[in-house]
């Protein structure tokens, strides 16, 4: 009998679909000055913040965007155009970045730590629609239509964000209609996983969903024998694939026997990628 999510279905589609076309297209800064650690533009002095980290150079900031399918098409001139206009933004592990139903104007990128998109039912149940680490942009969608946001976005590590508004990426697809035509694709590409994520949540098996989300949080490069270590609790990867922490629990436990798995504090360790990648 497969083990369902602990929501009910109709609910787990609505929140799949925020997914897609919510929480994680509309991110942007709506965080209150005493909680944010600091800010700073590309061109300002960095300040000392509560932990120790070097501000990202413009060669790393550059690199990033490249990296990214879409701002990757982007000649080096149009890059150090938008970058004139990004700033860095960190926070401290734990700050709510934006809540819901703040303004969504803005596209970031992960510099460093990580990050999770979350939404809260007045009961105080949560639902984890991604978790996203370096090298990870989101936001693409805020450029286009500017409404407020559909989902909290949380620091789950100390973390530092680069911030591009869409006041500044929308004179820039004014120009180029072939990145117009590359958002249409993001768009394809998300709505195909909300299909996905829909039916996994109502047919597949708990451990079909774990697995699932622990190599999609996995780091590609994280091959040839070497654990991909994730930062995630087994309580946001329960909130992640609709199931119990107890019963996330006891699957990774048993994992853990086989040599799949290693569990540490706050951490899972993928030390069997390709048995992981059976269980889907």
């Amino acid at each position: 009998m497969p083990q369902l999510a602990t929501f009910p279905t109709v609910r787990a589609v609505m929140a799949v679909r925020a997914v897609s076309f919510g929480a994680a297209p509309r991110l942007a800064l709506a965080a209150s000055p005493a909680r944010r650690i600091s800010a700073y533009s590309a061109a300002a002095p960095v300040p000392r913040c509560g932990y120790a980290m070097p501000p990202p150079s413009l060669q790393e900031r550059q690199e990033l965007l490249k990296s990214h399918f879409l701002l990757g098409k982007l000649g080096d001139s149009d890059i150090a155009a938008l970058l004139a206009h990004a700033h860095v933004e960190r926070f401290a592990a734990g700050t709510e970045i934006f809540a819901k139903g703040s303004p969504g104007q803005s596209m970031m990128a992960v510099l460093s730590g990580s990050v999770k998109i979350t939404s809260s039912s007045p009961e105080g149940r949560e639902i984890v629609f991604n978790i996203m680490g370096p090298g990870e942009i989101f936001g693409e969608i805020a450029l286009l239509d500017g409404l407020e946001r559909s989902a909290d976005l949380i620091a789950l590590t100390d973390c530092e964000l680069l911030v591009i508004l869409r006041r500044d990426f929308l004179p820039l697809l004014q120009r180029r209609a072939d990145l117009c035509i590359m958002l249409l694709e993001l768009l394809c590409q998300k709505l195909r996983r909300t299909s996905e994520q829909v039916e996994d949540v109502s047919f597949e098996h708990l451990n079909s969903r774990v697995a699932k989300a622990l190599l999609r949080l996995a780091d590609p490069a994280a091959a040839g024998g070497k654990p991909a270590v994730l930062r995630v609790t087994q309580r946001e990867l329960g909130h992640m694939v609709g199931g119990s922490r107890e019963s996330v629990n006891r699957l990774l436990q048993a994992w853990q026997k086989t040599g799949l798995v290693e569990l540490g504090k706050g951490t899972i360790a993928i030390r069997d990628l390709q048995g992981m990648r059976r269980l889907v």
